[in-house]
């Protein structure tokens, strides 16, 4: 029996997480604790990363994770291929059941996104991205690179076949007018000021509010034009979005250098950075 791609073990983790995370989600309480960084920690995200690396552990590939435990740089830089996970990305968004969380896993190879996967378990949303240097190992419709959204039912799936019935992104919207996707719980002056400077220039804007990568999703769908972020982030939340957002032809770079973001790096804080389409 062939052994499943790296997309197949990739989706089903996020979908199993996702399982996971709802019966947590939707039962009379949950418990929180809070992390030395002060950012909360539930027993979903507990939940959730332990699935997750029962099934990435049979890829033989390390894992950066934000529920794992800390990785020395000086084992970390010899790596060339690594999964970058973030369990449960909007952990505040989760305790105020508002939906807006997601499950984030990524595929890093030589510092750069290559494969992504975002599942956002309220919705059942799932994006997913595969770009063409590992898209050989795919044997199915949607075997070329790109980024893609399908609607899942936790309680009846195939990988397989969700995979070949995704819908290519990003998708035409038929309002044009210029969209911008913000954070919910993670909002800073710098960021009011670009908003401000966008109206000035546009006239009019459609200014949306969202938690978690659920910003890379939507200017990777088409529903935003842009994602600015002048603000702190980790490796872990941004990983996935890059992947899927890049594979859509959508740009995430640095606010000064206006390179691509990479990842392992030795500090594994991201810069300011912005998110819009490549033009």
């Amino acid at each position: 029996m062939p052994q499943p791609s790296l997309l197949h073990t990739a989706i089903s983790a996020a979908l199993e997480a996702g399982k996971a995370i709802l019966n947590i989600y939707h039962s009379e309480n949950f418990e929180v604790e809070i992390k030395a960084d002060n950012s909360p920690l539930t027993k979903a995200d507990i939940a959730s990363h332990n699935i997750i690396m029962s099934h990435l552990s049979a890829t033989n590939i390390p894992v950066l994770s934000e529920e794992g435990k800390s990785i020395p740089y000086n084992i970390r830089k010899d790596w060339k291929q690594l999964w970058i996970v973030d369990p449960i990305d909007g952990t505040k968004e989760f305790i105020k059941r508002n939906g807006e969380f997601t499950v984030n896993i990524a595929l890093i190879e030589n510092q750069t996104p290559v494969l992504g996967v975002i599942f956002v378990p309220v919705s059942g949303d799932l994006y997913f991205s595969i770009s063409i240097s590992i898209s050989t190992s795919i044997s199915n419709s949607n075997s070329t690179s790109g980024s893609f959204k399908v609607k899942v039912d936790l309680n009846n799936f195939d990988v397989e076949t969700l995979i070949n019935k995704a819908i290519k992104l990003p998708i035409e919207r038929e309002d044009k007018t210029f969209t911008i996707v913000s954070s919910r719980s993670h909002g800073s002056g710098e960021t009011e000021a670009y908003i401000n400077d966008m109206r000035k220039k546009h006239g009019h804007i459609n200014l949306i509010i969202k938690g978690s990568s659920l910003k890379f999703c939507m200017v990777a769908e088409g529903q935003a034009d842009c994602y600015p972020k002048l603000g702190p982030t980790m490796e872990w939340d941004t990983a996935a979005g890059q992947a899927i957002c890049e594979q859509a032809g959508v740009e995430v770079v640095d606010w000064m250098t206006k390179k691509s973001l990479n990842y392992n790096k030795e500090d594994l804080w991201n810069g300011y950075f912005m998110v819009r389409k490549n033009i």
